[in-house]
C-alpha cells in the first residue's frame, strides 16, 4: 500500500473541519479528529524517545511501534465499515503481549508503584505512556457515542491499552531494569513544612 503526498497544504481545512477517510467532513475538534491525533501524538513522543536513545536500545521497537500507530490512525479515520481500508487485527496485540513478556521477565520486581522519570529515555517512554492512555480514553469515549458504537475497531482499544503496558514495562528497563527507578514514597511530605525560596 503506497502513499504519495505532492502536497502539504490543501487549503480545505481553513474553514475548521477536516475529512475522514470516508469522504465525510466534520469539524476538527471531532471527537474520532481527537482520537486519531491523540493517537499521532503518541507516536511523536515515542520519536523523542527514540532520539534521546544514543545506545539504540529500543530504536527498532519504537520504529515497529510508530509503525503501528500509524496504522491505529489509520483505522481510526474511516468510521465502520466504508470501502477498503487498513483495520488493527488482534495479532498486533499478541505480537505487544509477547513484547511486554519478554522485557518484563528481566526486570526487577515492583516494590512500589513508579514515578516518571529517571533515565531521559524511560521519561519520554513514561510521557508516551500517558498520552497512549489518554488516546485509549478518547477512544473509548467514542465508542459510547450511540452512532459510533459499532463504526469504531475494538482492537484499537485492545491495542492502545497493550501499547501503554508495554511502554511501562520499556521505562522500567530503560532504567537499568527497574533498578533506576524512582518509586513513590506514599506519604513522605505529609510531615513537611511550605516550601522555601
Amino acid at each position: 500500500m503506497g502513499v504519495r503526498l505532492n502536497r502539504i497544504y490543501t487549503r480545505t481545512g481553513d474553514g475548521g473541519e477536516t475529512g475522514l477517510g470516508d469522504g465525510r467532513r466534520v469539524p476538527k475538534h471531532d471527537l474520532r479528529v481527537q482520537a486519531y491525533g491523540t493517537v499521532d501524538e503518541t507516536s511523536s513522543v515515542l520519536g523523542l524517545a527514540r532520539a534521546h536513545d544514543t545506545a539504540q536500545r529500543f530504536s527498532a521497537l519504537v520504529l515497529e511501534l510508530q509503525n503501528d500507530l500509524f496504522d491505529v490512525g489509520s483505522d481510526l479515520c474511516v468510521p465502520g465499515e466504508a470501502g477498503a481500508k487498513l483495520r488493527v487485527p488482534e495479532s498486533y496485540v499478541t505480537r505487544l503481549e509477547g513484547h511486554i513478556d519478554r522485557l518484563n521477565a528481566d526486570l526487577r520486581p515492583l516494590e512500589s508503584f513508579v514515578l516518571p522519570g529517571g533515565d531521559p529515555v524511560a521519561a519520554w517512554l513514561h510521557l508516551a505512556r500517558t498520552v497512549a492512555r489518554r488516546a485509549e480514553r478518547l477512544v473509548t469515549e467514542l465508542m459510547a457515542q450511540p452512532d459510533e458504537a459499532h463504526a469504531v475497531n475494538p482492537t484499537v482499544v485492545h491495542y492502545l491499552n497493550r501499547l501503554s503496558d508495554l511502554l511501562f514495562v520499556m521505562a522500567r528497563a530503560a532504567n537499568d531494569g527497574g533498578r533506576a527507578d524512582v518509586l513513590w514514597q506514599p506519604g513522605k511530605n505529609a510531615g513537611a513544612g511550605g516550601a522555601k525560596g
